[in-house]
């Protein structure tokens, strides 16, 4: 694929995505995608053969890894988890802010909407929160947390909570309850 392709592909990705994130599955329509990327029909059939689906759940996973190389970034700067997940936590409610509110998870409104009907999708979603996960647990387990495991995923449940009521507060006061709580919950595993 040419350059112009690769072009044409990453609009109709990144309007997608910015779609979804405000208006969820339903709100990104290929219409929608195709008035906000400014591509051409034939150009999302002929990147995506699957449809919709396709292009929605590429759009997620790019999205998810895109956070995913931040968190793992952001791992290597600071000094433990609480200080991982804080820096999460700013860095989600940077965006959601920066959005009006309205971007704060890439993957939580498609998995809400559409991991029960839609094999594909709820796979990627899978996929790209897994990741996540494996970032989480990698750095418990290299700070000593005796569960890292189960760690993570309570970690992750926290973070997504924190956003989604960030999101209907339009406040970051949820994202700072949370990483102030995180950092007792884990210095308490320690002990």
């Amino acid at each position: 694929m040419g350059r112009k392709g690769e072009e044409t592909r990453g609009r109709l990705l990144g309007a997608t995505q910015d779609l979804i994130e405000s208006g969820g599955y339903f709100g990104a329509g290929v219409n929608q995608v195709l008035e906000a990327s400014g591509a051409p029909r034939g150009s999302l059939y002929f990147h995506f053969p699957g449809g919709k689906d396709q292009l929605v759940g590429e759009s997620v996973r790019r999205a998810g890894h895109e956070i995913g190389r931040m968190v793992r970034e952001l791992a290597e700067t600071v000094p433990d988890t609480a200080g991982l997940v804080a820096g999460v936590l700013a860095l989600l409610g940077d965006r959601l802010e920066a959005s009006g509110w309205r971007k704060g998870c890439p993957v939580a409104t498609v998995a809400l909407e559409m991991a029960a009907v839609s094999d594909p999708l709820q796979e990627v979603c899978s996929e790209v929160y897994g990741s996540w996960e494996e970032t989480l647990r990698d750095r418990l387990a290299a700070d000593g947390h005796p569960e890292p495991a189960d760690t993570a995923a309570t970690l992750l449940a926290l973070v997504e909570g924190a956003l989604l009521l960030a999101k209907a507060h339009r406040s970051r006061e949820p994202l700072d309850r949370v990483a102030r709580r995180v950092a007792v919950l884990l210095q308490g595993a320690r002990r």
